[in-house]
């Protein structure tokens, strides 16, 4: 029994042993050719500090009236480049790049203050956003990841929101049910960390596959504006970002608390999106109290970059009806 309870022990050690370095024995290489958000800038880029993560921008307009634009997964605020000026017709824009996106800052665990990537970290860098700019109340315009962050900003800070504009708006929940909450400690550690960037680059092959599905009219997606949006990939430390993304603090589900949105909602849908079906946003829109939906034809799940003519159409008769 004494030995039997010694080779236990040693097992045990062994396994700990393994489990500790193991993951640091494993190579992880740079990637070649990636370069700075630097490399990217626009002459009309901007840049903001917001709860000590370096935010990129782009600012248009004037007025009582403020729309802010949040991207979806992916995107950046190229997403919004069509439909910009339009939009400042009616007052002051502001479209910005979450962290892990564009050209705003992609802090690493080493140097952060608190991590700026999950659900909550945007809303309270929305907010502070909003305090920099001495901004009351806006009009928050989110495109699918995009439209989650307005949601659960609209919950948090309902007197800080005019209205919502929902694009596609994903919001079924904000983590992938393949890591549940209890395992996140485990991705925090630095075992885990060191590999994790392995495990997103298969974002190399699926976010231009993600890209092509967004649009119905592929004749629309020109290489331009693919390679823009792929730009992301060729930025330093972009995988380390996604990875923080993928398992940041764990949100609430937002579906369930949808009856509780005090704001009006005007969601807005593709008939040809393949990534949020029409049955979806008909769901979600009949569980938002002060709820309009419209959908686009012939368009598919990013219609302010695909049809963004029919988009500010329907976004200008609402805005029309509603002032």
């Amino acid at each position: 029994m004494k030995n039997i309870k010694k080779i236990i022990f040693i097992f045990l050690i062994f396994a700990c042993l393994t489990a500790a370095f193991a993951p640091f024995i494993i190579p992880v290489p740079e990637l070649e050719g990636l370069v700075s958000e630097e490399a990217f800038i626009d002459k009309d880029s901007k840049f903001i500090e917001i709860n000590h993560v370096n935010i990129h921008y782009k600012a248009s307009g004037s007025g009582e009236t403020t729309f802010i634009l949040l991207h979806p997964f992916g995107g950046s605020v190229y997403s919004w480049r069509e439909v910009m000026d339009d939009f400042a017709q009616y007052g002051r824009v502001i479209a910005y790049d979450r962290p892990a996106f564009g050209l705003t800052e992609r802090p690493m665990p080493e140097n952060w203050v608190e991590n700026p990537y999950g659900t909550k970290a945007n809303v309270e860098t929305l907010k502070s956003l909003l305090d920099e700019f001495g901004i009351e109340k806006a009009v928050l315009v989110g495109n699918s990841a995009g439209g989650a962050v307005a949601v659960a900003f609209a919950l948090e800070y309902p007197e800080r929101v005019e209205q919502l504009i929902l694009v596609a708006p994903g919001v079924g929940g904000g983590r992938n049910p393949q890591f549940p909450t209890w395992a996140l400690p485990i991705m925090w550690t630095p075992q885990m960390r060191h590999i994790g960037p392995l495990l997103m680059r298969d974002y190399q092959e699926s976010l231009p596959r993600t890209i092509e599905r967004e649009w119905f009219d592929q004749t629309k997606l020109t290489d331009e504006i693919r390679e823009t949006h792929l730009r992301l990939l060729k930025i330093k430390n972009w995988d380390r970002a996604f990875y923080e993304l993928v398992f940041a603090p764990a949100y609430p589900e937002l579906r369930g608390l949808l009856p509780e949105l005090k704001v009006k909602a005007y969601i807005i849908g593709g008939v040809e999106d393949r990534l949020i079906r029409t049955w979806y946003l008909e769901a979600v829109a009949a569980e938002i109290p002060q709820a309009e939906l419209t959908f686009i034809p012939q368009c598919g799940h990013v219609p302010q970059e695909e049809c963004p003519d029919a988009f500010m159409k329907v976004i200008e008769t609402y805005l029309q009806s509603n002032n």
